[in-house]
């Protein structure tokens, strides 16, 4: 069975961690230094935050895949939707292997279509790669740096994959 996914980013973890594992009435079951994760099954939701961003607010949607049929199906239904659809492949993002594409409604939101088969130890690699919390602090006030850093921020969407 297919599992919304919904990735908000927050300004501050420790303090959106405490919301939301009391809204959801469960603790999350990834906690990074800039990111957590809940699998929720009730309602059937990846729910994910993280911080590192220049403006709080929806990251992206998508549709978590348990397997690889159902990506395919996801990805036939993007491709009825008629959108602009970027096929990026395997990927490390948001500290998980995964397969996916990505398609932007009519708005401009974002949507992944995914299937993640593995955990990663960096919150990304590659497009997807991006300083450790730590080592954007030390950067902080350089200009040209901080423009780097808020693109490659950027991920997990299809803006960091071009």
């Amino acid at each position: 069975m297919k599992r919304l996914h919904i990735h908000l980013r927050v300004n501050d973890l420790t303090e959106s961690i405490d919301f939301y594992n009391a809204l959801f009435s469960t603790s999350a079951t990834v906690v990074k230094s800039d990111y957590a994760k809940w699998m929720l099954d009730d309602p059937k939701v990846n729910f994910a935050i993280s911080t590192g961003h220049s403006q709080s607010g929806i990251e992206h949607l998508g549709i978590q895949a348990e397997n690889e049929g159902e990506l395919h199906e996801i990805y036939a239904n993007m491709k009825n939707a008629k959108g602009k659809i970027l096929e990026e492949g395997e990927t490390v993002c948001c500290y998980a292997k995964s397969q996916k594409s990505w398609i932007t409604d009519p708005q401009g939101v974002s949507w992944e279509a995914f299937y993640t088969h593995g955990d990663a130890t960096v919150y990304g690699e590659g497009d997807h790669a991006r300083p450790a919390p730590e080592a954007m602090e030390q950067w902080q006030g350089n200009d040209a740096i901080d423009a780097k850093v808020a693109e490659k921020s950027a991920c997990c969407g299809p803006s960091c994959c071009s």
